[in-house]
């Protein structure tokens, strides 16, 4: 877990430091699904956001909603996104403190974070990204954003926002170039459905990496303009 925490932490400071996240100040507001405990609050206030958290797991929503007391422009939705709604699934809960929790069994994780396990199995009840933003009663357009942090089933989120991604600008994704999880997206995956729909890569940061295996990606993409 110690190794975990350190490449987030890394991550973090990547994402605080680096020009071109310049990107914030041009987006109105975002949309954060697997939202974890809201590590980034601190940073999306920096730059004055609306921010729409989702996140499925019942403890650490309560942990999320109490960081975001004093954040009246952020607020939190508990709810497991995917690319259908109403189905069920197992849900794998992991021993950090929920952060590396999926609808995915571990598979190739374990190389590069041995410490990770699941502790537990809930089972949840799932919705698309479109009809979350419509029972919310969203106005989809105040948010030019949508980040996604769901450990393997970042595509899912993506084949179920199909309607939204027009209105988004930018889209930004974790996501591993190996399998990690068990039936998990990857790197190339994403890259094709999103150039499929318009957006192209502005950005990569490589957090974590292990020989003979693969790397986990920060990308961040953008809608291409008329002009290019």
């Amino acid at each position: 877990m110690i190794k975990y925490l350190k490449a987030f932490r890394n991550h973090l400071r990547a994402l605080k430091k680096n020009k071109e996240y310049k990107f914030l100040k041009e987006a109105n507001g975002l949309i954060h699904v697997g939202a974890n405990t809201g590590q980034e609050i601190s940073l999306y206030a920096k730059y004055n956001l609306s921010v729409i958290w989702i996140e499925p797991i019942d403890d650490v929503f309560n942990t999320l909603s109490a960081n975001l007391k004093g954040f009246p422009k952020q607020h939190a939705i508990k709810a497991l996104v995917t690319d259908v709604d109403n189905k069920e699934y197992e849900f794998n809960v992991a021993n950090n403190g929920g952060a590396s929790s999926s609808i995915f069994d571990l598979n190739q994780h374990k190389e590069i974070w041995p410490d990770i396990k699941f502790d537990t199995t809930i089972s949840l009840f799932s919705k698309t990204l479109t009809t979350l933003i419509g029972e919310e009663h969203i106005n989809v357009a105040d948010y030019k954003m949508l980040v996604m942090d769901t450990q393997g089933s970042e595509l899912l989120v993506l084949k179920g926002a199909i309607p939204l991604l027009p209105n988004f600008t930018y889209i930004k994704t974790e996501v591993p170039d190996f399998e990690s999880y068990k039936g998990c997206c990857q790197l190339k995956d994403i890259e094709s459905f999103l150039a499929e729909y318009g957006f192209e890569e502005i950005y990569r940061n490589k957090f974590a990496s292990s020989p003979n295996l693969g790397s986990y990606y920060d990308i961040i993409y953008k809608k291409k303009t008329l002009n290019g």
